[in-house]
């Protein structure tokens, strides 16, 4: 009797801790001072609605340098060692309901406030004069898009009417860039320029001078990209003839 009653004691003194999640590692991202939602998307291939939703932010949240975003999906989340048991099937199916319903009516507000809709703009024009000096090729990093030819210090047009949602030189390879949203669905990205002349959060038109074009492996060019959903698409097949 005396040995049960002691066990009993013992195991009401143990200190059950609570999951720990680790937010390192792969699939997790550092923000950086000139981060933003968009560019941490376009820079990995992600939707931005996506990566909000996923970090459980609206899509117009600030975010923070030394901030971490999850790059995965909820349910690819790494338990750290050690940990009590995940939660239960229908503990997760209740929480990603939830999610989802808040998900939905940040979504719904971020949409309202910036007067976006799903659909793509009704026409694009070319960025700037030139020929094309290569094709989309989505394998490789430096052709998910066209290089268009011209000279230094021409203009860099809006291919069509939206907000800028990115304009600085944080992302490796693209120098200056500039983004802009044109949809909930599409984004346009203009990289190499020799001087940007918009600013994060203006709203641009059609055709209006965004910034000049640069140079890089010693060629003038402008490198040119169309996004759907956060993926690549060929710019080719969205441009009119020349």
């Amino acid at each position: 009797m005396a040995t049960a009653i002691a066990v009993i004691f013992l195991v009401s003194c143990v200190t059950v801790k609570p999951p720990t999640y680790v937010s390192r590692g792969p699939g997790w991202y550092t923000v950086k001072r000139s981060d933003t939602l968009y560019s941490i998307a376009w820079r990995y291939g992600l939707d931005h609605k996506q990566l909000a939703s996923w970090n459980k932010i609206a899509v117009n949240s600030p975010i923070h340098p030394g901030q971490r975003l999850r790059l995965l999906k909820p349910g690819d989340q790494t338990v750290a060692a050690g940990s009590a048991q995940k939660p239960s099937s229908k503990t997760k199916t209740k929480t990603k309901t939830k999610t989802k319903t808040k998900t939905k009516s940040k979504a719904t507000t971020t949409s309202k406030n910036d007067q976006f809709g799903t659909s793509g703009p009704a026409k694009w024009i070319w960025p700037t004069k030139g020929k094309p000096l290569n094709t989309f090729l989505v394998s490789k990093l430096d052709r998910r898009g066209i290089d268009i030819a011209g000279k230094a210090g021409q203009p860099v047009r809006a291919t069509a009417a939206g907000k800028v949602v990115y304009s600085g030189n944080g992302l490796a390879g693209y120098g200056n860039l500039v983004i802009i949203k044109h949809s909930d669905t599409y984004l346009s990205a203009y990289a190499y320029c020799r001087e940007r002349l918009v600013e994060e959060g203006k709203f641009v038109k059609s055709g209006q001078v965004i910034a000049k074009m640069g140079r890089r492996d010693n060629v003038a060019k402008l490198h040119f990209e169309i996004r759907r959903n956060g993926k690549p698409v060929d710019p080719m097949k969205y441009l009119p003839n020349q």
